[in-house]
């Protein structure tokens, strides 16, 4: 049986104009700059960590068939999802990396080989991502996205709350809090999360 809905695979984690992004941003800035605020970083931290656990657990039931297999729109299959997880994980993470370390983010030497503009011609950068790796094994590719979410895990946790509030404190970020950008790579993550397990539920695994 097919994938009930083709998966979609906009990515939250570019900086091209967003409007559900745009609405995150606006929950992350405190009502009271003066006052204590509620600990927005362990509340997104927190999220993303369950959020980890629950890919850890849908994955860990799936045969090497399931993942490996053309399943859903273009043709990708559960290990080429993984990869475009991974591929945009990677620019988060040089973005909070840059964040911790106060200067410039420093891109993926593939991502910065591409022609065109990566961050507003979305749908050729996803293209490539999947083209470029899906060559990789399920073992290779699930281990760089689960080493890359605990990398970004660690690297939001070295990033303070004032920090990761302040939509000004970054001007590479174009206006966007790191608070937004870590909500983006969490929401993009939860998409597919969703999509996936429904595509369980389709082939009558409740899992």
């Amino acid at each position: 049986m097919g994938a009930p809905d083709a998966i979609r695979i906009l990515p939250h984690e570019s900086l091209r104009k967003n409007p559900a992004r745009d609405a995150m941003q606006a929950d992350c800035v405190p009502a009271n700059r003066k006052g204590v605020t509620m600990n927005m970083k362990d509340h997104i931290l927190a999220a993303l960590n369950e959020q980890f656990n629950d890919f850890e657990e849908l994955l860990g039931n799936l045969s090497d068939e399931q993942l490996t297999s053309p399943q859903f729109d273009l043709d990708w299959s559960i290990k080429d999802i993984l990869n475009h997880l991974w591929g945009w994980q990677q620019i988060t993470i040089a973005r909070v990396n840059a964040a911790v370390l106060d200067r410039e983010p420093e891109f993926p030497h593939w991502l910065m080989s591409l022609p065109g503009d990566w961050d507003e011609e979305v749908n050729q950068t996803n293209a490539w991502i999947v083209d470029g790796f899906h060559h990789q094994s399920w073992a290779e590719s699930h281990q760089n996205w689960r080493e890359g979410y605990l990398r970004l895990l660690d690297l939001g946790q070295a990033v303070s709350q004032r920090d990761l509030l302040d939509e000004d404190r970054y001007p590479w970020l174009n206006g966007y809090s790191l608070a937004a950008i870590l909500l983006a790579t969490y929401e993009h993550h939860q998409e597919h999360l969703e999509e996936l397990s429904d595509w369980l539920k389709s082939q009558g695994n409740q899992n």
